[in-house]
């Protein structure tokens, strides 16, 4: 099993926390340096709207996150109506260099194109596609 699996399952039980909601996405994420667990978060952990990336940078701080990996189970969006700046922004203004993600996001409610937004800024994306059925399961509300 490679560390990227094992990050993977640990952001996958977080999404099992979100409070289900009709018009988003239960997603969980962890931020990883060295080894060790920087931050966790999921959809809807603090308030109604927070996404699950945003939640777990929110509890960093000052944080040197050059050698840092950010796991999600579902592409950091690339859109926001709720929020001044997308995940994907987010991400790249923390200097997190790379992201690892389970599915695409389906354009259920915005078209997906957190990965390449965040390539376009130098950071390497990893799809996990082996993890994509177990985020279908999680948001099995929604469809």
């Amino acid at each position: 099993m490679t560390d990227d699996h094992f990050w993977m399952r640990r952001a996958l039980d977080y999404s099992h926390l979100c409070p289900p909601s009709p018009t988003a996405f239960s997603v969980g994420a962890v931020i990883v340096a060295d080894g060790q667990e920087l931050a966790y978060g999921f959809s809807r952990e603090a308030d109604d709207k927070v996404h699950a990336e945003e939640s777990a940078l929110s509890k960093l701080g000052d944080v040197d996150l050059s050698h840092a990996v950010l796991y999600s189970t579902l592409e950091p969006c690339s859109h926001r109506t709720s929020r001044p700046k997308p995940c994907a922004q987010l991400i790249i203004e923390a200097k997190i260099p790379r992201v690892v993600f389970a599915y695409r996001e389906p354009s259920l409610f915005v078209t997906g194109e957190g990965a390449e937004m965040l390539t376009d800024s130098g950071v390497s994306v990893t799809e996990l596609p082996e993890f994509a059925a177990d985020v279908i399961e999680i948001n099995s509300h929604l469809w």
